[in-house]
């Protein structure tokens, strides 16, 4: 067998289709079930039961299919090794970020690292802090940015601490609290609230600092989109607490204040120092220039 036959069976068995996996694998229908059939008369057993209508794993395809998916990672792995030996990066990338990063410039850091290392195929995916670091840590990301509550610190994956952020009441542009200089949770307990949802690191950084107060709130709207939450803000149905270089003066209609006692948060960067591949060290190289 050979890795193309390999890539034809994996492919098939994720699309659950010939014409698809053909059509995945830039290839025609034709060539691609003639592979995977002489590889099922070389292995002595079929992969794929199919009708016209349908195609599924075989026992014996379901058994074959994790090995030939870390066939090819292996040999995925092995060109990028080689290439790294001779100063060439190249192969895979995948970065996870939160949507209220603010300690990188990740279109500005991904335009230095492109230049870099031009043979590296970036995929990004946004997320929630704690899913990407399970993510990190099982294998599925590389790298992610995340933002955390203060005291609270990455499990299972090794991380660099990249900025800590006193965060900030973004209000309407006409609020009765807008031109104070400073204000406290107290100020502004009886307020509605705009927030994250309730199972995630952001909403966490706030609803500790009001139970750390002694103080309740009314969170009326969860959502995970902060350009939404400042929507929301702009048109006068909550208030809310983002990262001040997040919010940034792009934003007209709404205001920031400083909070003596709000939420504080961190944002770290976070891989698996599992056998890192050339493309995660080199990311990290170029993330470690930026901050020097």
């Amino acid at each position: 067998m050979d890795l193309q036959q390999l890539r034809y069976v994996v492919a098939v068995a994720e699309s659950r289709s010939f014409t698809r996996a053909a059509e995945r694998c830039f290839v025609v229908q034709s060539a691609l079930s003639h592979q995977v059939a002489k590889l099922e008369r070389e292995l002595g057993f079929r992969l794929f039961a199919r009708t016209s209508r349908r195609v599924e794993l075989t026992q014996a395809g379901e058994a074959f299919l994790p090995a030939a998916r870390e066939s090819l990672a292996a040999a995925a792995r092995a060109v990028t090794e080689a290439a790294a030996a001779v100063g060439e990066v190249r192969g895979q990338l995948s970065v996870g970020v939160i949507p209220t990063v603010a300690a990188v410039d990740i279109p500005d850091l991904l335009e230095r690292f492109r230049r870099a290392h031009p043979g590296v195929r970036v995929a990004m995916t946004v997320g929630s802090s704690w899913e990407m670091t399970e993510r990190v840590a099982g294998g599925a990301l590389d790298v992610a940015f995340l933002g955390l509550p203060e005291g609270d610190e990455p499990q299972g994956v090794e991380a660099r601490e990249l900025a800590r952020d006193d965060l900030v009441a973004v209000l309407p542009a006409d609020h009765r609290l807008a031109t104070r200089g400073r204000i406290t949770l107290a100020d502004i307990a009886t307020e509605v609230f705009v927030d994250f949802p309730h199972t995630s690191p952001g909403r966490a950084q706030s609803d500790r600092a009001f139970a750390d107060a002694g103080l309740a709130r009314d969170v009326a709207f969860e959502v995970p989109v902060p350009e939404l939450m400042i929507g929301l803000v702009r048109r006068r149905l909550a208030v809310a607490f983002l990262a001040p270089t997040f919010v940034g003066t792009d934003h007209p209609g709404v205001v920031t204040v400083p909070v003596s006692d709000g939420p504080r948060r961190v944002e770290y960067l976070v891989w698996s120092a599992f056998n890192p591949t050339p493309a995660v060290r080199a990311f990290l190289d170029v993330v470690a220039q930026d901050r020097s």
